[in-house]
């Protein structure tokens, strides 16, 4: 979607795109800036060539997967919006209404976890290049690790919003250790990356 559309869209009162889609673009963001980083270490900075090309690389296709996350997220939310209007007056109808509420609530939760996964790659990619890449572009490589926590930050907050609707127990149970498993990554990450960055704000 075009960028002001989208904008134009979001600011809207109507619920989708919402939150979701909003930290979908804001990874997309991040690997824009984290390319950009990587592309001006190509010559200045302590990488390998190509070692540097590969975090592009791997940036400009976390750029677009997340794009397409964020039509995603808000086609997955209009599938909860569109079970919870199903008929619901008899016993079947009700029993199929409810089923079709549990797998949208439950098929909700998968771009955000992508949303968070791509996010973590992104803050490695963000820690990498203040730590090797072209000096000049440490506050870019820094704001692309904001960008990346901020959509981290919403892809959770997704997950969770939907697990409070689910019903099978043992799908919560495996979500919420997801989340666990994912937040301490995100937490090592981000402070190794806040550390860097008043290391080079001090110097």
């Amino acid at each position: 979607m075009e960028i002001k559309r989208f904008l134009e869209k979001l600011s809207s009162v109507t619920p989708t795109p919402g939150g979701g889609s909003a930290s979908a673009l804001s990874g997309a963001i991040s690997a824009s800036l984290i390319s950009m980083t990587a592309g001006l270490s190509l010559k200045k900075g302590s990488f390998r060539k190509e070692e540097v090309k590969e975090i592009r690389k791997g940036a400009l296709a976390v750029q677009k997967r997340l794009l397409r996350a964020v039509d995603e997220d808000a086609k997955s939310y209009e599938a909860v919006l569109k079970a919870f209007r199903l008929h619901k007056n008899t016993d079947r109808e009700r029993l199929i209404r409810t089923q079709a509420i549990q797998k949208a609530y439950k098929k909700a939760t998968i771009t955000p976890q992508l949303v968070t996964r791509k996010s973590i790659q992104l803050m490695e990619y963000s820690r990498a290049l203040i730590l090797k890449g072209n000096p000049n572009a440490v506050s870019d490589a820094g704001v692309a690790a904001f960008l990346a926590d901020a959509a981290f930050g919403g892809g959770l907050l997704n997950i969770g919003v939907n697990l409070d609707s689910v019903t099978d127990r043992t799908f919560v149970k495996k979500m919420n250790l997801l989340m666990k498993q994912l937040t301490r990554k995100r937490n090592r990450l981000m402070r190794d990356i806040l550390n860097m960055l008043v290391g080079v704000k001090q110097s």
